[in-house]
């Protein structure tokens, strides 16, 4: 079951929730209960990790300071 990002305009706070793929497009409620939150576009990273324990990105960087698969050292906030 994937989890969605949403925000509250009311609350000016993102808040998650795992749900089913058939429910995404439906209307959320935040924790604090104000109705109608927004769906936010997930980022996500993909990491994998080599035998001998070398760790890469699976899709390229993710920026242009991720040159050794260190996202320690990545600038993006």
């Amino acid at each position: 079951m994937p989890l969605y990002e949403y925000y509250c305009h009311v609350c000016d706070q993102k808040f998650e929730l795992l749900r089913p793929m058939s429910r995404a497009g439906e209307a959320a409620t935040c924790p604090a209960g104000h109705a109608d939150a927004e769906r936010l576009i997930s980022v996500f990273s993909a990491l994998a990790k080599s035998a001998d324990g070398d760790v890469s990105s699976v899709a390229g960087s993710g920026c242009a300071t991720c040159s050794t698969g260190d996202c320690g050292s990545c600038s993006i906030g």
